[in-house]
C-alpha cells in the first residue's frame, strides 16, 4: 500500500478560472524534489498567485543532497520556506516492479527515467481533486537530461500520464505549446521562460533574481544511474525474488559480494556504515564484527555454510585497519544468539575481487 505523509495543513481558499464549459481551479500540484529546478518552479507559481501544494516522492535511491540531510528533508525545508503544504509519497513495491521491467527501458544504469516520470504523474493525477488542483507543475528543463527530457520523451510522458495539456514546465514553457492553465489565463505565459540544455547557469541566475539562495543540489540525482548501485540491483533481482525494502536500502551502502547464488555479503566502509548494516540485519541474517581489532561489520544474507564462514572471516580481516598476528571475529545470527569464530590471519583484499558486485566503490 502506498504510504503518504502530509507535512503541513491542506490548501485552502482556491480561486477558479473558466475553461470550456467547466471551472478550472487555480490550484496546482508541484513535483518538488528539493533540487534547484523544482524549487524555482514552486517560487514562480507562488509569484503568480497560484495556490500550490508540493508533492515529494521518495525512495532509497534519492541522491539530491548529503546523506545526513536527505531529499525528503530538503523538500520539507523548501516547503516550509515558501509556506506551502507538502505531501510526501513513498514509492512502493509497485515502483520497484516497474524498475525491474520498465516498458520504456533503462538508461545507462538501472534508471527507468521515462517510466518513473509517468509513475509519479499518474499518482499525482489521482490526487488533484483531493488537493483542490487542476494542473501539475514540474521543474523539468528541455534537453537537460538525455533520457527523459528530450521532446519525444516529454510528449510520451504527457500522453501516457493522462495529463496532456495539464503539465506546466515553467522553466521551458515557451519551448512547448501553451498548456490549459496558460490558455485560460490562470498562469501568465509572459512570465514563463524558455530555458533549455544542460547548463545550470540560467537557473542559478534566476535563483539570484528570485531571491532563492539556499539550494544544496543544483542538479539533483538518482542512485539508479550509479554503475555500482545498478549492478547490485541487477544482482538483487536475479537472486532475491522476494526482496524487501531493507534490501534496497542496503544497496546504497557498503561493499557488496556474491559468495554463492544463495549468499550475499555487505561489508561496511566506515563506522557509520557499520552501524547501519547492523541495524538493517533481519532475522536469520548473520552479522560478523571484529572482537580484538578495528575493522568492518559484515552482514551475510542467505544460506551460510562452514566454507562461506571461513571466506567471510578472511574478508573481515582483510579489510581491517590493524596489522596483527591474528584476528578474532564475532558472529551473531539475528534471533539465534552469538558465537566467536576461531582466530584467523589477515586475508588479502585481492582474493575477493572476483566476488565483488560492481566495481570498487568510489565512495571509500
Amino acid at each position: 500500500m502506498l504510504e503518504t505523509e502530509v507535512a503541513t495543513s491542506p490548501p485552502v481558499g482556491l480561486m477558479a478560472g473558466k475553461t470550456k464549459g467547466r471551472v478550472m481551479k487555480r490550484g496546482a500540484v508541484v513535483l518538488l524534489s528539493g533540487g534547484l529546478d523544482s524549487t524555482l518552479a514552486v517560487k514562480m507559481m507562488i509569484d503568480q498567485g497560484i495556490e500550490v501544494t508540493a508533492v515529494h516522492f521518495t525512495s532509497p535511491f534519492c541522491n539530491c543532497s548529503s546523506r545526513k540531510a536527505g531529499c525528503r528533508n530538503e523538500a520539507r525545508r523548501v516547503a516550509e520556506e515558501f509556506g506551502v503544504p507538502l505531501r510526501v509519497v513513498v514509492k512502493g513495491m509497485d515502483y520497484l516492479r516497474m524498475v525491474e521491467k520498465p516498458p520504456h527501458g533503462h538508461g545507462r544504469g538501472m534508471n527507468p527515467c521515462i517510466d518513473c516520470r509517468i509513475y509519479m504523474l499518474r499518482k499525482v493525477a489521482g490526487m488533484l481533486d483531493e488537493l483542490g488542483a487542476s494542473f501539475v507543475v514540474t521543474g523539468e528543463v528541455l534537453g537537460q537530461r538525455p533520457m527523459s527530457q528530450h521532446r519525444q520523451a516529454i510528449e510520451t510522458i504527457d500522453r501516457e500520464s493522462g495529463l496532456a495539456g495539464r503539465i506546466l514546465r515553467p522553466l521551458s514553457a515557451h519551448l512547448f505549446p501553451p498548456t490549459l492553465p496558460e490558455e485560460e489565463g490562470i498562469v501568465d505565459r509572459g512570465r514563463l521562460l524558455a530555458i533549455s540544455g544542460r547548463s545550470r547557469k540560467p537557473q542559478i541566475e534566476l535563483a539570484e533574481h528570485l531571491g532563492v539562495r539556499d539550494y544544496p543540489c543544483p542538479a539533483g540525482g538518482c542512485l539508479l544511474t550509479d554503475p555500482d548501485v545498478a549492478e547490485r540491483l541487477r544482482d538483487l533481482f536475479a537472486h532475491v525474488p522476494g526482496y524487501a525494502h531493507r534490501d534496497l536500502v542496503l544497496l546504497t551502502i557498503g561493499r557488496h559480494f556474491r559468495l554463492s547464488p544463495v549468499l550475499r555479503a555487505v561489508l561496511g566502509r566506515s563506522q557509520e556504515e557499520n552501524e547501519r548494516i547492523v541495524a538493517l540485519a533481519a532475522p536469520g541474517d548473520a552479522v560478523f564484527t571484529p572482537e580484538n581489532f578495528r575493522g568492518p561489520a559484515l552482514l551475510a544474507a542467505g544460506e551460510l555454510d562452514p566454507v562461506s564462514e571461513g571466506v567471510i572471516a578472511d574478508m573481515v580481516s582483510a579489510y581491517s585497519q590493524d596489522h596483527q598476528e591474528s584476528y578474532r571475529i564475532r558472529k551473531e545470527v539475528v534471533g539465534a544468539g552469538a558465537s566467536v569464530l576461531a582466530e584467523v590471519r589477515k586475508g588479502s583484499r585481492e582474493t575477493f575481487a572476483a566476488l565483488r558486485i560492481g566495481e570498487e566503490g568510489r565512495r571509500t
